[in-house]
């Protein structure tokens, strides 16, 4: 009889002051989801899967072969142990077009060049992005990087398939196919699957969803409804409660616990009957008036900040932006929408000066910057623009509170201490802010980046995708943020986005298409 091919991962890892513990078990072919708030532990529970970090303790083993085991010493390099890894950040060879990206993998395994290329074209075809075959990454939009990243970590048709947010900067629409191909994927080769994801469509394709809080599995649930859910009770009784569940019965600092009829009862306590529920934007009056300057005070709200004409940009055959007209005024949020592939993130480098268009005009603060020459818009652009890009391009070796100094001492401000700090509150980092960047969780160093915009007060902020990597709560937080930064200094804020938390805040939308 074959043996029961099941992933199982009982393990502890401790990453700087990071302690993850936990016990996981995949059946063959199934899709697990696991869900959690940023710095819960997501990314590195896979990590640790996928052996890019070593356990401090424990085992991880696929049916009968063991991928370590910390007792005996075993301990299998990622290349061997057969799984395919899609990571936020991608990990796309910068040099080779799409195609060769996924055939890069195949070619690794022994197939020749030819048939690798050809799996590839079936691949991407199957993704949808066929015709971007011949692109390379920095010329695809985040999303088609994404869906590139994807196909290179199933072409091969691993036995473990590890994918952190596969679907966090594409749209509704080509998530849910996306989605579905992979729930077809992993099904027609009867991989066993984990699914980290903020985004709750995902847990359509998933057999079991897995919570994990506070380093720990906290809660796990099966998709059929009519299945209780099942709450992990730790060590020591230790266990945690849905936050869900806590909200609906008003609990939120204290709760008391009692026996009843075999039952243990949680119910408010009395300190929580009239006590307020924190919000993340509440920073003290000091901080605050750092951030945005003293109370009542705003800017220029409703200029012009930024416009384009007859804006036109394309990438070989593919017109991204063709005869744009568009123009952003000040104390507003705008979001610019879209689907994947539409010109967003393009659109956001054209306004900062990163690139520039093929025709048309770019002006920002009563400046063209199609005019200027690539020296003058840097100047521009640190005098006047903040932007905050897919990738966060933090010092992983320096704390969150020295990345976002060192960018305002790089605009010239003399005491970067307080509003640095006032940012970091404000995004919910805080208790983080002096932790080095190398151990903070992706949406942690997501919200580092967008601390580090907020905190220069820019007349023009840019923001591609800012809460793709953050969970409910803090992207709700951060969209609340940024309409705030927009209405109390008068600058005007772009979000390319998919995300309705920050439609919702928008004051006005600009759909490409």
């Amino acid at each position: 009889a074959q043996p029961t091919m099941t992933l199982a991962a009982q393990l502890a890892v401790r990453v700087g002051g990071f302690s993850l513990e936990a016990q996981v078990e995949v059946a063959s072919g199934e899709i697990v989801e696991i869900l959690g708030p940023n710095g819960a532990g997501k990314s590195t529970l896979l990590r640790a899967i996928a052996g890019l970090i070593p356990l401090e303790r424990g085992r991880v083993a696929f049916g009968e072969r063991v991928l370590e085991d910390t007792e005996t010493g075993v301990r299998l390099a990622p290349e061997s142990r057969n799984i395919g890894v899609v990571f936020q950040d991608y990990l796309l060879f910068p040099h080779l077009d799409a195609r060769d990206n996924v055939a890069f993998g195949l070619r690794a395994g022994g197939i020749d060049a030819t048939l690798a290329r050809k799996r590839a074209d079936t691949w991407l075809e199957r993704m949808g992005i066929a015709e971007r075959a011949r692109v390379r990454p920095r010329q695809l939009s985040g999303g088609e990087q994404q869906r590139v990243a994807l196909c290179a970590a199933l072409a091969h048709r691993p036995k473990i398939f590890l994918a952190d947010e596969p679907t966090g900067e594409l749209d509704a629409e080509t998530a849910d196919r996306v989605y579905d191909l992979i729930g077809e994927l992993v099904r027609e080769a009867g991989c066993t699957t984990l699914i980290v994801s903020h985004d709750p469509e995902s847990a359509k394709v998933a057999d079991r969803i897995v919570r994990i809080r506070d380093g720990r599995v906290s809660e796990e649930w099966s998709r059929d409804e009519h299945a209780g859910d099942t709450i992990v009770v730790g060590r020591g009784g230790w266990l945690r409660l849905p936050e869900e569940l806590l909200l609906r019965a008003g609990i939120g600092t204290h709760a008391t616990a009692r026996l009843d009829a075999g039952a243990v009862v949680v119910e408010r306590a009395g300190q929580d009957a009239d006590a307020p529920s924190p919000s993340p934007l509440n920073v003290s009056d000091n901080l605050s008036q750092a951030m945005f300057g003293p109370a009542g005070a705003t800017g220029r709200d409703g200029e012009v900040v930024a416009r384009v004409h007859g804006l036109r940009k394309a990438f070989g055959e593919t017109h991204v932006l063709d005869g744009l007209d568009a123009e952003f005024r000040g104390g507003r949020l705008h979001a610019v929408t879209g689907p994947s592939g539409s010109g967003k993130t393009t659109f956001l480098h054209l306004l900062a000066g990163l690139e520039l268009p093929d025709a048309g005009e770019v002006e920002v603060v009563g400046v063209e910057l199609t005019h200027l020459d690539r020296t003058a818009r840097a100047a521009h652009r640190r005098a006047a623009i903040a932007y905050v890009g897919q990738q966060v391009g933090l010092v992983p070796h320096l704390s969150a509170l020295e990345n976002v100094e060192l960018a305002l001492t790089l605009r010239g401000v003399e005491e970067p201490r307080l509003p640095a700090l006032a940012a970091l509150e404000a995004v919910g980092l805080a208790e983080r802010a002096r932790q080095r960047v190398a151990r903070l969780s992706q949406g942690e160093r997501a919200r580092t980046a967008i601390a580090r915009a907020v905190a220069a007060r820019p007349k023009l902020l840019l923001a591609d995708e800012p809460t793709s990597r953050l969970d409910q709560a803090n992207a709700l937080a951060v969209a609340m943020l940024l309409a705030r930064l927009a209405r109390e200094t008068g600058a005007a804020v772009l979000c390319a986005t998919h995300d309705p938390l920050v439609v919702e805040q928008a004051d006005a939308e600009l759909r490409l298409r």
